[in-house]
C-alpha cells in the first residue's frame, strides 16, 4: 500500500510539474491577446485624442491617392484642361456640380461652379480645404480659378447617407457590426472636433439643417473611415471676439436643429427677420451628434449596449443650454473609452467560452 501511496504520489507530482508549463504557455496567450488589442487599439487612436488614418505623408500643395507610388503637385488650369476627362455626372448642388472625372487612368471627382451666384460659396470651399487639408478632410488634387472647377479625390462609396446601402452589398457585409459603426461615428466626431480647433480657427458645420443634408458632407472611404468632403459653409465663430454665426438667412425648423438656431419668437407670433435672429456657436455641432450617430449605428448586434453606455454623453449633447453641453472633444474621449471597454470585454468573453 506504502508502495502504491508512494507511486501515485510521485505520479501526481510529475502530472503538476508538467502542467506548470502548459499553464504558462495560455498565461502568455492570453497576455499576448490582449496586448494585440490594445495595440489594435492604439493603432486606431492617438495619443492627442485625434484618431490616426493613414496619410499621404506628401509636402504642402501636393496630392498622392492610394495607388499612386510619388506625391504630385497640385493640378493647374492647363493640366486640368489637358488630363481631366469627364465622365458623368454624380451630384449636383446649389453651389456646384460635381462629376466623376479621370486624371492619368485615376478616378477623381471634378466640381464645378453652378451659378455665378453661389461663387463666393465656392471659393469659400476651396479655401476651407487647402487650409483644413489632412487625414480627416477629402485630398485636393487640384483647381483652377479660370474657370470654378477643383479636383479631389473620388470615394466611390459615396457619402455617409449611403452607408445602409453600402453594407448591404455582399462585398461589404461583413463590415457591418457594431465595431465598424462606432469607429465611423468616432471618426465623425473627429472631423468635429478637427474644425472646431482648425488651422483656420474654430468653424462651423452650417450645412447642417437635417440629417440627411449632414450625413451628405462626408464620404465613406474605402477602408471604412469617414472624411469631411463639403466644406462651402463653414464660418468661422469665436465668442471671446463677439464674432458668432447663422446658418443663412432663412427660418429654421424642425427637431434637428439645435434649439438656438429657431426662431424664438414664433411662439408669440412674430414674423421671422433675419435681423432680428440670434446668433450661435460650435456647440449646434454638438446637438446634432447623437441623432448622426444612431443613423451610423443602424441595427447590428451590439448596437444597443452602444447606445446604452452613450447614453449619458448623448443626454449632455442635448441640453437647451448650449454652454452646458460638452466639446467635441468630450464626446470623442467617451466613444473611444466605450469602444475600448466593449472591445477588451468581448475579448474576455471569447476567452472564457
Amino acid at each position: 500500500m506504502r508502495q502504491m501511496q508512494s507511486t501515485m504520489g510521485r505520479s501526481s507530482s510529475s502530472t503538476i510539474f508538467h502542467s506548470v508549463p502548459v499553464v504558462v504557455v495560455c498565461l502568455a496567450a492570453l497576455l499576448l491577446s490582449n496586448a494585440v488589442i490594445y495595440l489594435y487599439l492604439d493603432s486606431m487612436y492617438h495619443a492627442d485624442q485625434q484618431p490616426v488614418f493613414s496619410h499621404t505623408g506628401c509636402a504642402p500643395r501636393h496630392f498622392k491617392m492610394a495607388t499612386m507610388k510619388n506625391c504630385t503637385p497640385w493640378l493647374q488650369c492647363s493640366q486640368i484642361n489637358a488630363e481631366v476627362r469627364k465622365l458623368k455626372l454624380i451630384g449636383q448642388g446649389a453651389v456646384k456640380k460635381v462629376y466623376l472625372a479621370e486624371w492619368r487612368t485615376q478616378k477623381v471627382a471634378l466640381s464645378r461652379l453652378s451659378s455665378l451666384e453661389y461663387l463666393d460659396d465656392f471659393l469659400h470651399g476651396l479655401s476651407m480645404l487647402k487650409v483644413l487639408q489632412g487625414p480627416l478632410v477629402v485630398q485636393l488634387v487640384g483647381f483652377c480659378l479660370e474657370d470654378n472647377t477643383m479636383v479631389t479625390e473620388h470615394h466611390p462609396l459615396g457619402s455617409l447617407f449611403n452607408l445602409e446601402g453600402v453594407l448591404a452589398q455582399k462585398p461589404h457585409q461583413q463590415h457591418n457590426t457594431w465595431q465598424i459603426r462606432l469607429r465611423l461615428a468616432a471618426d465623425y466626431v473627429s472631423i468635429l472636433h478637427y474644425l472646431h480647433n482648425s488651422p483656420a480657427g474654430r468653424r462651423v458645420m452650417c450645412d447642417s439643417n437635417s440629417l440627411e443634408k449632414t450625413l451628405s458632407q462626408f464620404l465613406l472611404t474605402n477602408d471604412f473611415h469617414v472624411v469631411v468632403n463639403d466644406v462651402d459653409a463653414l464660418p468661422e465663430v469665436d465668442p471671446s471676439r463677439g464674432l458668432l454665426a447663422k446658418c443663412g438667412h432663412r427660418e429654421l425648423t424642425g427637431d434637428f436643429v439645435a434649439p438656438e438656431q429657431l426662431w424664438p419668437f414664433r411662439d408669440k407670433g412674430k414674423p421671422f427677420s433675419d435681423d432680428l435672429m440670434p446668433e450661435y456657436d460650435e456647440r449646434t455641432d454638438i446637438w446634432k451628434i447623437p441623432d448622426v450617430t444612431w443613423f451610423l449605428m443602424g441595427r447590428v448586434p451590439g448596437g444597443d449596449l452602444v447606445h446604452f453606455h452613450l447614453f449619458q454623453i448623448h443626454e449632455e449633447c442635448k441640453k437647451e443650454d448650449p454652454k452646458l453641453r460638452p466639446s467635441a472633444l468630450d464626446v470623442l474621449k467617451v466613444y473611444k473609452s466605450v469602444y475600448s471597454s466593449m472591445v477588451r470585454d468581448n475579448a474576455g468573453l471569447r476567452d472564457m467560452l
